[in-house]
C-alpha cells in the first residue's frame, strides 16, 4: 500500500478494525471506544465511523448485521465483525501505518535538528 493511501485512510480503518479484533461492535461503540483508549485525542464522529465501516464492507474486510434492541425493540444497530481478510488486511495495514508514522516522526526530528543548527545567533 502507498504511504499516501495509509495517510489518508488512517487511523480510522486501524482504529475499528483493531477494535473489532477484540469483539463485534457498533458505530457508537467504537467511537466512544476510540476516545476513551486515545485519552479523548481522538475524537472520530459516528458518520466517520460508519463511512469507513461501509468501505471496510465493501471490501469484505467486515461483515455487518443487523440487530433489533430496546426494551421495545424499537432500534435497530448494526454490528461490525471482522473477517479473515480483514485480519490479513489490518496485519499489513498496521505494519506500513507505524513504518509511514515512523517516517513522519523521524523526518520531524531531523527538521528540528537542522532548526536548531541554523538558526541566527542570539545578541
Amino acid at each position: 500500500m502507498a504511504s499516501q493511501d495509509v495517510a489518508k485512510k488512517a487511523p480510522i480503518d486501524l482504529l475499528c478494525l483493531s477494535l473489532l479484533c477484540e469483539q463485534d461492535r457498533y458505530g457508537y461503540e467504537m467511537s466512544q471506544e476510540i476516545a476513551k483508549r486515545s485519552g479523548g485525542l481522538l475524537i472520530i464522529p459516528e458518520a466517520a465511523i460508519y463511512m469507513a465501516m461501509y468501505r471496510l464492507v465493501a471490501k469484505e474486510y467486515a461483515t455487518d448485521r443487523r440487530m433489533v434492541v430496546g426494551e421495545e425493540k424499537s432500534r435497530i444497530r448494526v454490528y461490525y465483525h471482522i473477517t479473515d481478510s480483514g485480519r490479513q488486511y489490518l496485519a499489513g495495514f498496521r505494519e506500513d501505518y507505524l513504518r509511514m508514522a515512523q517516517g513522519v516522526w523521524q523526518f520531524l526530528e531531523q527538521c528540528e535538528t537542522e532548526g536548531r543548527e541554523k538558526s541566527p545567533p542570539s545578541l
